[in-house]
């Protein structure tokens, strides 16, 4: 089993920060799930509340100008993990 902390904790210097799954928003419907093959890993920060950095949820634009799209972060973890 691999273990990533969050990827954009990574990008601002904090490694293994531990992470909840993120499932990527792009390419699906509104109601609808992106399958676990593309999501990232997110602490709870930088996924839902943001705050000092921002959260994916809570400021998707700024989060997206600070540490790149969701399809951008997507590759790194797949290239973290070999996929």
């Amino acid at each position: 089993m691999i273990e990533l902390g969050c990827i954009a904790c990574y990008a601002e210097g904090f490694k293994n920060t531990p992470a909840e799954i993120h499932h990527l928003r792009s390419g699906v419907g509104l109601s609808q799930r992106a399958p676990d093959e593309r999501t990232i890993p997110l602490c709870p920060t930088h996924h839902r509340y943001g705050g000092q950095y921002p959260g994916v949820h809570s400021d998707p634009e700024d989060f997206m100008n600070r540490y790149g799209t969701e399809e951008e972060l997507l590759c790194h973890v797949n290239k973290w993990i070999g996929y």
